[in-house]
């Protein structure tokens, strides 16, 4: 763990955790080190979930692990992205080729890939990344005793649930400052849906900073919105968030068992990653001492960097989590117009502050319906009040924000070339004959390194002036722009002797290249092991092709969330049931889920009934529903995340598990990691027919494989979110049918019974018409989710979908269209066949 001193009674420092900044581009990179960081985190050109940052192809991949070695600061490499079968022979070789350049650890989302990594390379450190949704104990224990090292938790996650993990042997990673995502990270599909450049594989388009309307109405019988108004709200960007900062309180986080404090931002400017790291940097350090105070001044500075208004998260349980008047940087408020001339084209700003901008800021005039922004040219102070041309004519009592700060890209860029960091060297000089011998012990954390260097000359006896041991110690100390700095020096010279100073530098470079090669050796692993892990990789054979398994008939499957749509499925002849019931209920909450699941259990008689859990289950719903575990007659629970199935083991180690999309499976290795714990998997939505096909023919290789289903009708849940939109309007009527609507399509919302926000996807995912295809790939199952909807739909559409199976058995799939015709009056906002067909964005490129 690479963390600061921590007081105790014995000590005068107090331990703070690790500071980890982002690292998007070679400039931020020196930047970060330069500001202080203690860790950097960066990506290869692929598999990382920034794929629009500049990276860092293989060569500059090694160089920036070389350069923070150098220096002390340890390098994770984020290979954070859901990975498919026909990538992970490359993504191997990607990681072989981080482990051998020395990288300090590596984040992953993807469950199969982490166990690939366990596998060619178990002694490189896997994080688990903040997009493997790990909100719980129940997950982290999980990482913990999976290999993981450490787990980036959810930025949902606040410190009180953190210090119930503090004792599971794994550490702990959280965001303090930068961007936070509306959604869960790694549950969000909305830019997936809308455009097909998927979050998940780190082309996410941030539709959540688009403006949207909320609408209301009612429901139809199929559950269909009907008479939708807009809701008068003067908020216009309704899903996106402030930024996050916890400066003010950083101290309390300092105090909590996290191991490593995380700076979002791979995706911004060196100047940003300097003036943020420095900030907490300074922070940090004074903390360590006791003697810190927030300053007035890095605040804000770290407004001036970039800031949609911040807010402390739900890590520090702040309320005001979302910023829905604007979705870009707002700046500093600095004044208001109180005067324009029109003449001159001029605005008379009155300033309400200490901040005076000057020549070279960016500033953005706002007012009703308007804002207009200007880079200060030639800032005239008059009257007590700023005069400045503007390109259009602004109102007065228009607010004034400074957007870009010169003085404050001056100081960053100070901070930038003028790092401090430097390895201490210690040497000790003795002769032989004549020639010098030079012990050096560089004081870096590569371990103890001890090494000799021979000069290449010999020193002669001196005719004239002998060359004293000042002169050379003092060339010897003249490390320059190299990241060494020459400590202690001790010489057993025997004086009378001369050598050219040039020799000297020159015995000087070859100790400062001696240093630094035996610092990045320590850092990298032997080439005996890596030669092994090449082996290892090389037998898994993992650009290996699998012949298409023979076709078969998949079976229905419903999703409903109510009594009636259970009644529904049943009815229509659906005989496999997941049923997540909504309670509605804050009080008697175990009571009701009992009454539900008892209900619909007496519905289904001799069918299948599996209890469905949310998608989140943070710790007021496993309290809830642990002791209900044991007690529920049901078939079975199906479960959104690795921590929900850890929870139901503990509870009833013979319960049959069954897991929902929410745990991202996307390849054969995946479905191999989750075996035996899993009885079914839903398959990722993000892979098309062909994706879907090899992945479930390389997963029946192996001799156990928990059956295989894919949802092929109703909307695609798209983000789940902390947040409760609906609050916005006092109505909240169970039967309202509520609706986000962007310029030209509506996005269903549902609230679940701990308010969070699920927003679904605007067209109806269909595949009825595919069915054949859907047989050939050799799905044990296919799903209907009727979740939200009534009765009527979940009866007509398991008819509808056990028909077109009963067609396509009999070879008379040319009535599938037909049959497709049947659905369109049923679907909400139209019907799409998603990715199955064409795949994501990417793959079209």
């Amino acid at each position: 763990m690479n963390s600061r001193p921590q007081r105790d009674r014995r000590s005068t420092l107090i331990r703070t955790p690790e500071l980890l900044a982002p690292a998007g581009s070679p400039e931020a990179l020196r930047a970060a080190i330069a500001a202080g960081a203690d860790a950097v985190y960066l990506s290869g050109k692929r598999f990382g979930a920034r794929k629009f940052a500049t990276n860092f192809d293989e060569p500059e991949l090694q160089q920036a692990i070389d350069y923070a070695h150098l220096r002390g600061v340890k390098v994770y490499v984020t290979v954070n992205t859901l990975i498919r079968d026909d990538e992970l022979a490359e993504i191997g070789e990607f990681i072989l080729r981080i482990y051998e350049m020395g990288a300090d650890a590596v984040l992953v989302q993807d469950l199969g890939v982490a166990a690939l990594a366990r596998q060619i390379v178990p002694d490189l450190n896997l994080h688990a990344s903040t997009q493997m949704t790990i909100h719980s104990r129940e997950g982290a224990a999980w990482a913990a005793r999976n290999g993981f090292k450490r787990v980036v938790l959810a930025r949902e996650v606040s410190l009180k649930e953190i210090e119930k993990m503090k004792d599971i042997g794994i550490g702990l990673e959280v965001f303090v400052h930068g961007a936070l995502c509306y959604s869960y990270s790694g549950q969000c599909l909305l830019s997936s849906a809308i455009g097909g450049r998927s979050g998940n594989r780190g082309m996410c388009a941030q539709p959540c900073r688009k403006p949207y309307v909320l609408l209301k109405g009612e429901r139809d019988e199929y559950g269909r919105p009907k008479n939708l108004v807009a809701v008068p709200i003067k908020e216009k960007f309704l899903i996106s968030t402030r930024d996050l900062s916890t400066y003010r309180n950083l101290d309390r986080i300092v105090r909590s068992p996290v191991q490593s404090l995380k700076i979002e931002g791979r995706m911004k400017s060196p100047e940003y990653v300097a003036i943020v790291t420095s900030i907490y940097r300074k922070a940090l350090d004074a903390i360590s001492r006791g003697s810190w105070s927030p300053s007035r001044d890095d605040e804000l500075d770290l407004a001036l960097a970039f800031n949609r208004d911040f807010t402390e998260g739900y890590l520090l349980g702040a309320k005001d989590v979302m910023g829905r008047q604007m979705s870009d940087n707002q700046g500093v408020f600095i004044g208001s117009v109180a005067a324009f001339d029109v003449l001159r084209g001029e605005a008379a700003v009155r300033l309400s502050g200490t901040v005076v901008p000057e020549q070279g800021d960016g500033l953005v005039f706002h007012w009703p319906g308007q804002e207009m922004g200007l880079v200060v040219q030639r800032p005239n102070y008059k009257e007590g009040l700023l005069r400045l041309r503007t390109p259009e004519r602004v109102r007065p009592g228009a607010k004034v924000y400074l957007t870009g700060s010169a003085a404050l890209s001056r100081k960053a860029q100070k901070i930038i070339s003028c790092a401090k960091t430097k390895v201490p060297i210690d040497l000790y000089i003795s002769w032989e004959d004549g020639v010098p011998l030079v012990d050096a012990r560089p004081k870096s954390d590569a371990g103890d390194i001890h090494l000799r260097v021979r000069a290449g000359f010999k020193m002669q006896n001196a005719v004239k002036c002998p060359t004293t041991a000042q002169q050379i110690e003092a060339q010897l100390r003249r490390t320059g722009r190299t990241p060494f700095v020459i400590r202690d020096v001790e010489m057993d010279y025997p004086g009378g002797l001369f050598a050219p100073l040039g020799a000297i530098n020159q015995l000087r470079r070859e100790i400062l290249a001696s240093v630094e090669q035996a610092i990045l050796e320590a850092r990298r692993p032997d080439k005996e092991k890596i030669a092994r892990a090449q082996r290892c990789l090389d037998g898994l054979r993992l650009a290996k092709t699998s012949a298409p398994l023979e076709g078969r008939a998949p079976i229905l499957s419903v999703y409903a969330d109510s009594i009636e749509t259970v009644r529904g499925a049943i009815q229509g002849g659906c005989r496999h049931i997941y049923f997540e019931p909504r309670l509605g209920v804050q009080k008697g909450r175990a009571k009701r889920m009992q009454e539900l699941l008892r209900g619909a259990k007496a519905i289904c008689r001799d069918a299948e009934l599996i209890w469905k859990w949310p998608k989140i289950t943070r710790e007021d719903f496993l309290e809830f529903v642990r002791p209900l575990i044991s007690e529920i007659a049901c078939d079975g629970i199906m479960v959104e995340s690795i921590g929900a199935a850890e929870a139901v083991m503990a509870a009833s180690p013979n319960a049959r598990i069954y897991g929902a999309s929410g745990l991202n499976v996307c390849n054969h290795l995946t479905v191999q990691a989750l075996t035996p714990t899993f009885q079914l998997l839903t398959l990722s939505p993000e892979l098309s027919k062909g994706q879907l096909a090899r992945m479930i023919a390389l997963s029946r290789q192996s001799k156990s494989v928990p059956a295989l289903e894919l949802v092929v009708q109703g909307n695609l849940e798209v983000i789940v979110s902390e947040d409760c939109i609906p609050w916005l309007d006092k109505d909240t009527d169970a039967l309202t049918f509520w609706g986000l609507q962007d310029f030209r399509r509506i996005f269903p919302l549902r609230l679940d019974d701990e308010k969070r926000t699920h927003v679904f996807n605007a067209a109806e995912t269909c595949l009825l018409d595919w069915m054949p295809e859907l047989f050939e790939i050799g799905l044990d199952r296919v799903a209907v989710d009727a979740r939200g909807r009534t009765e009527r739909y979940a009866q007509d559409m398991a008819q509808i979908y056990l028909k077109a199976i009963e067609m396509t058995e009999k070879s008379l799939s040319e009535g599938l269209c037909t049959l497709k015709d049947s659905i369109r009056p049923m679907a909400l906002g139209g019907i799409t066949s998603g990715h199955f067909l064409k795949g994501l964005r990417e793959d079209l490129s």
